[in-house]
């Protein structure tokens, strides 16, 4: 019989959302010792965190998360609240002997990262942060084809994140639902927000990445602010790209805006070896591309007439976390990745073996975030320490 994980939820937007659905569906598919209650919620506005709790379906709320901290009856936090709250809750949290889950990025810059890195290994409690797309089955089945050696010696990768939601001039910035455009609360525009994520599945497929050289552009310079009425510069990266260098000797290039027009959530990756390639695009995430060039167990070159890119859908019983789901042909969505991590998450804490990516991997990816704005500052190329 499982035992009661009780859940203190900080948030309750977007990813407020997909980690309470997460935590409500995760027991009825992946069964593990442990499972989630969703105990309390937390938000500063009592009317939406109590319409919220009513709706998800927790036992209370709090308007202080501070309190929620507090109380004995809460084993994990979740922080889905902006990215500026998230290393003064963390220290509290770690310093209460609580188990956290933080959404990404982890911190506003690398400086607070290191000191919510040590402030959970000091206190020994499990940790996660969400890089959920790790979790979605056609890229783990990329991480398979690599572990497998398929790939190969590894040459080139290349991401792209590319979004439209903030072209237009008259979209403001700040407040609860666009806190994202206002550096003061986000950190960073594009290269924190989505950029994370590419950086995160590619130093898990790849490597990590040892140098970077940036450029940045803020497309709208000043936007309406909706806390205080009034037009104030945009600070925030509206487009990033870079380029990088992996320790493995590969080179990459990533990209991402939110002036792609046309674009809602185009966030892909290639990834070309000596041996093979694999592609995905997650507004098409049931399926992997492979071009298998030769075999990893011979080094045979494949027949000619037989080459070519396959299009693998991603729904067997044999691919990653699909023998929990449905039966062959039926696939899954955006709100299982959050599912499938939270499942890693609980496995973690059966086997006692750490779930990644812990606060300390996703540290690195902050490195890189922090070298990328660096770099498109001065001009130059930027090691990664």
């Amino acid at each position: 019989m499982s035992t009661p994980l009780n859940i203190g939820m900080i948030g309750y937007g977007f990813m407020g959302r997909a980690h309470s659905n997460a935590y409500r569906q995760v027991s009825q598919f992946f069964p593990h010792k442990r499972r989630p209650v969703l105990k309390a919620c937390c938000a500063r506005n009592e009317a939406k965190i109590k319409a919220f709790a009513e709706n998800w379906g927790y036992e209370s709320y709090e308007t202080d998360w501070k309190k929620l901290i507090e109380r004995k009856d809460v084993d994990v936090v979740d922080i889905g609240s902006p990215n500026n709250t998230h290393r003064e809750i963390v220290l509290a949290a770690a310093k209460a002997g609580k188990m956290i889950l933080c959404e990404k990025p982890l911190a506003m810059n690398v400086a607070e990262g290191e000191e919510m890195v040590a402030a959970v290994e000091k206190a020994g409690v499990p940790n996660m942060v969400w890089f959920n797309y790790r979790r979605v089955p056609a890229i783990a089945l990329a991480k398979q084809l690599v572990d497998e050696g398929r790939i190969g010696r590894p040459f080139h990768y290349r991401a792209t994140y590319l979004q439209d939601w903030t072209i237009a001039e008259d979209v403001p910035q700040g407040g609860a639902a666009l806190w994202r455009l206002d550096a003061d609360v986000a950190g960073s525009g594009v290269t924190g927000d989505l950029l994370a994520h590419s950086i995160d599945t590619a130093e898990w497929l790849n490597g990590p990445i040892q140098r970077v050289t940036a450029a940045t552009e803020t497309f709208v310079k000043e936007r309406m602010h909706q806390e205080t009425g009034k037009k104030q510069p945009v600070k925030i990266d509206d487009a990033c790209m870079f380029l990088a260098q992996f320790a493995n000797g590969s080179i990459g290039t990533f990209e991402s805006t939110r002036y792609a027009r046309g674009r809602k959530n185009y966030n892909t990756f290639e990834l070309n070896g000596a041996a093979g390639s694999v592609f995905f695009d997650l507004e098409d995430p049931q399926y992997l591309q492979y071009f298998k060039y030769s075999d990893p167990a011979t080094g045979a070159k494949i027949e000619g007439h037989l080459t070519g890119w396959q299009k693998i859908h991603v729904t067997n019983g044999e691919h990653p976390y699909m023998k929990n789901w449905w039966v062959p042909g039926c696939t899954i969505g955006y709100e299982h990745t959050f599912i499938n991590a939270l499942a890693d998450f609980l496995e973690s804490l059966d086997t006692g073996k750490p779930v990644q990516p812990d606060f300390r991997c996703a540290l690195h990816t902050q490195k890189v975030c922090d070298g990328v704005l660096a770099s498109a500052k001065s001009g130059q190329w930027v090691e990664i320490g």
